[in-house]
């Protein structure tokens, strides 16, 4: 009685049948950025914020977005203030990403990536892969056929050999 009672739980809850390439996102430009509009292509997704000591590794996002975007990558910024780290609005962290990094990545709005609120994604990560992130600048790849292909902490930085190894091994499969 309790499985069934948690499994009806859990499909009442959108958690059963959740999958982590179902995830849209309020896009930093306004509209929704849908992950399933780059199927076949792998996603870093990563959580960031603008006051962080790691905020110096959307530098690395980006050179890593310009590797190898032309190859299909999708580097995607969800940028959150769960560690309260985060500027106050969307414009400011727009303006701020944009004008000290030279961000042209697809950046979510500003999410909640932890707890009973997090986003659909975040809570599907951590049903599939038992994954949640526990700072600022936590990385997840999700590969081409949409499974989850790693996921590194904040220490790791995007241009770290484990993550363009996991890239690559994506971006170029025989």
């Amino acid at each position: 009685m309790r499985v069934l009672f948690f499994g009806l739980f859990l499909a009442f809850a959108g958690l059963a049948t959740a999958d982590v390439r179902d995830a849209q996102f309020e896009s930093i430009d306004g509209g929704v950025l849908n992950l399933s509009d780059w199927e076949g292509q792998p996603i870093l997704v990563v959580n960031t914020a603008s006051q962080c000591a790691f905020t110096g590794q959307y530098e690395a996002l980006q050179d890593l977005y310009d590797t190898y975007r032309d190859d299909g990558l999708i580097v995607l910024a969800v940028p959150s203030n769960d560690f309260r780290q985060e500027l106050d609005s969307a414009d400011e962290v727009r303006a701020f990403c944009e004008i000290t990094f030279g961000l042209d990545l697809p950046m979510a709005d500003i999410t909640r990536i932890k707890g009973p609120s997090a986003h659909p994604f975040y809570r599907a990560l951590k049903a599939e892969a038992g994954f949640v992130p526990a700072w600022n600048f936590n990385k997840v790849l999700i590969s081409t056929d949409g499974a989850v292909a790693g996921t590194w902490g904040s220490r790791t930085t995007p241009i770290a050999a484990a993550i363009r190894r996991a890239i690559e091994a994506e971006l170029f499969r025989e």
